[in-house]
């Protein structure tokens, strides 16, 4: 179940990940050598990036146990789904918020240090490192997956799930990797103002989940046990 749940999530927010991270896509140095290593260095490192997302997962599906035992997941699912909003209509606030986050400033700078200097070197396995660093790279919808991953209850869960999230973005991701310098601009402006209503859907879904309204599915009611934990 986690693994389809992040999977959909994934495959949903794709637009989202090609707004952000398809600069970086674009610009990833061409291995020298036929089509077969481009092609691999491309799938290497899509694939760093789905699994930095399941290490990211394993670490916070840690604290999923204490998210339910304090019954907050509900609320940790609706505030999600308020970031994912104000990210769209409010992005300057956004940007704010995410600044508070401590490991949002830190880690960035020394992951874009090391990007620098791997960007210019024209490895195929260093593709993979690559993509590895790009998991750590700050992304509003990361962040709400993440949130997404504690709920779930446990680290395996949480990994699996963020291993879903990771494999749903790969298909958009290694398709701008791939033929992003093909597509036209129209093209591309069309997709980036497509990505914010895509954003907004999921937002909605994501408050619906955690509001317990009884709708299979979209909003499923929390099991008996875990409500028992709120009181």
């Amino acid at each position: 179940m986690e693994l389809i749940a992040g999977l959909t999530f994934g495959l949903l927010g794709s637009l989202h990940c090609a707004g952000m991270c398809g600069p970086l896509a674009l610009a990833l140095p061409v291995p020298p050598g036929s089509a077969f290593l481009f092609y691999t260095g491309r799938a290497l490192y899509n694939a760093g990036r789905a699994v930095t997302y399941t290490l990211l997962g394993l670490a916070i599906g840690a604290l999923g146990g204490v998210v339910i035992m304090a019954g907050w997941q509900r609320w940790l699912s609706i505030g999600a789904g308020i970031l994912l909003l104000i990210g769209v209509f409010l992005p300057s606030l956004f940007r704010r918020l995410q600044g508070r986050i401590p490991i949002a400033g830190s880690v960035p700078a020394f992951v874009r240090q090391a990007l620098s200097r791997l960007m210019q070197r024209r490895s195929v396995p260093l593709l993979l490192v690559i993509g590895l660093l790009n998991g750590f790279l700050p992304c509003g919808f990361v962040y709400v997956a993440l949130a997404a991953a504690a709920t779930t209850g446990g680290s395996i869960e949480g990994a699996i799930f963020m291993a879903g999230f990771g494999l749903g973005t790969i298909p958009v991701m290694f398709t701008v990797s791939v033929l992003g310098r093909h597509i036209g601009a129209a093209l591309r402006r069309r997709i980036t103002r497509l990505a914010p209503a895509v954003t907004v859907v999921i937002a909605v879904i994501i408050i619906l989940r955690g509001m317990n309204l009884g709708i299979p599915f979209v909003s499923p009611s929390a099991p008996a046990a875990t409500e028992g934990h709120c009181h």
